[in-house]
């Protein structure tokens, strides 16, 4: 059947010739993306719970969690966490098949567990957090969708998402990536909640980091102060491997030494004081937050990686935008990709797939026409091979924030 695959050429200035951009990413450790790694983290773990016991996956969608922020007491040399952080897991899963009740609660609470686990280390999983669970029996009617062999979608919605990245939205998401991974091992110091800003003006890229630091390992001021100034050094180094624009970086611009305010935190994590976090409030699906790009509002973590559109469509965007863009090369500047379903339709025939390509200045019409052949035929392979995206969410290889 074919597909309604529409693609345009489209004529503005691309994003790295405007005058101001601006670019955020939330670390793994930021109170948001942890509501988005915990729900993800059990979908996970219920798709191959069910995959286990029935050989395939059961409707379920677990995109609710929230994080409800404790109380602590840091300080230099080593403090203390007062009150727990709350986690409520939400959502709703197949909980019974056939009159056989499925443990999809222990399951959901030990993935969460080993999600912190694995990625907190200065977290107390016994004393630091208190993890509740409420996932609930799904609608008949949503559950119904899985019982078509072509499966149809279980909302009306699109996903979104373009390509390539800018040098400003390569550097945050580096930069990030890089303090909670090679640089960890230079600096334990530095906790696992770090936010990335980036405001570029013209050549001048501004990039605000903000870290929670790791009280224990800091035994006073001067300590602190260093390792604050040895960040930025170590920041900027290694942002120039992504641009050739000029950076400057700065770090934790909250303190204020003189009145003896500092970010310091227990457990390397604002959420042991407070801050709270829902998933969806972070990240969009390609790690960055880009309000100087199109964006969903819907969040792709924990939804089920079946039927839900607003999880598949825009990791779907993003695999199509990306693909092109590695075909065209430089022939074409940026890629903008939206996909729309319609409920209890297949998921595999959306209401329209639309694609807009803006080409290089200076290109010929023949550019343009060429890649709207190979765009074309790039969407209708993803669009026939939905399953093995499903296949790479399941298995962990899909990052969706």
């Amino acid at each position: 059947m074919a597909k309604n695959i529409i693609i345009e050429k489209i004529d503005y200035t691309p994003i790295e010739k405007q005058s101001v951009e601006l670019v955020e990413r939330k670390g793994i450790g930021h109170p948001d993306s942890i509501a988005d790694g915990l729900s993800e983290s059990v979908s996970r773990a219920l798709c191959k719970m069910y995959l286990e016991r029935f050989d395939r996956v059961l409707h379920h969608n677990t995109d609710e969690t929230q994080i409800v922020g404790g109380q602590s007491a840091p300080r230099f040399g080593g403090g203390d966490v007062l009150e727990p952080v709350y986690i409520l897991l939400v959502g709703r899963a197949t909980t019974e098949v056939n009159g056989e009740r499925l443990p999809y609660r222990s399951t959901a609470v030990k993935s969460a567990f080993d999600y912190l686990k694995a990625h907190f280390p200065n977290l107390d999983l016994e004393t630091d957090v208190m993890i509740d669970c409420r996932i609930g029996k799904g609608s008949v009617d949503l559950t119904a969708v899985y019982e078509n062999k072509r499966h149809l979608s279980n909302d009306t919605s699109f996903g979104v998402s373009y390509a390539p990245y800018s040098q400003t939205e390569r550097v945050v998401l580096e930069t990030e990536r890089y303090i909670n991974g090679a640089m960890k091992r230079k600096l334990k110091e530095t906790g696992e909640d770090v936010k990335v800003m980036a405001a570029r003006m013209n050549n001048n890229i501004n990039l605000t980091v903000a870290c929670a630091m790791v009280d224990r390992f800091i035994p006073d001021k001067d300590h602190y102060i260093s390792t604050i100034e040895e960040m930025k050094t170590r920041i900027s180094d290694y942002a120039s491997k992504f641009t050739d624009l000029n950076v400057k970086v700065d770090v934790n611009t909250a303190d204020d030494y003189k009145r003896a305010v500092y970010y310091l935190t227990a457990t390397g994590l604002s959420m042991e004081n407070g801050d709270d976090g829902s998933v969806g409030r972070g990240n969009r699906m390609n790690g960055l937050i880009t309000p100087y790009r199109p964006m969903s509002m819907e969040a792709s973590a924990g939804k089920n990686p079946i039927t839900h559109v607003g999880k598949l469509y825009n990791i779907l965007s993003n695999f199509i935008a990306n693909d092109i863009a590695k075909a065209a090369g430089s022939e074409i500047c940026e890629i903008e990709v939206r996909i729309l379903s319609q409920i209890g339709k297949p998921i595999d025939n959306p209401q329209v797939c639309s694609i807009q390509m803006l080409p290089a200045a200076g290109s010929s019409p023949s550019t343009f026409k060429k890649w709207e052949k190979e765009a074309r035929s790039i969407a209708d392979n993803w669009l026939d091979n939905l399953d093995t995206v499903t296949k790479k969410i399941v298995n962990g290889e899909i990052t969706v924030f």
